[in-house]
């Protein structure tokens, strides 16, 4: 069973380029975890960010307060 807005969507979906199809259907995939209870399998791009970051705290790289605040500052609403 499909909604009927779910119908509409699928349909637009197959007209995007290969990047937006795969990125949706991560989206997907992580909901489809989360409804089935089964794990979450992170992708090696997921987990090479997570080593990244890691590393950069482990050597103490950290953002700035005021860095922190203007990188908010661009998505806030005006």
């Amino acid at each position: 069973m499909k909604t009927k807005r779910l119908a509409e969507i699928l349909e637009r979906v197959e007209s995007w380029p290969a990047h937006a199809q795969d990125e949706l259907a991560e989206i997907v995939r992580d909901i489809d975890a989360g409804l089935s209870g089964g794990v979450y399998q992170a992708t090696p791009e997921e987990l090479e960010g997570i080593d990244r970051g890691l590393r950069d705290a482990a050597e103490g790289r950290f953002a700035t307060d005021d860095e922190v605040e203007a990188t908010f500052a661009k998505f806030r609403q005006p």
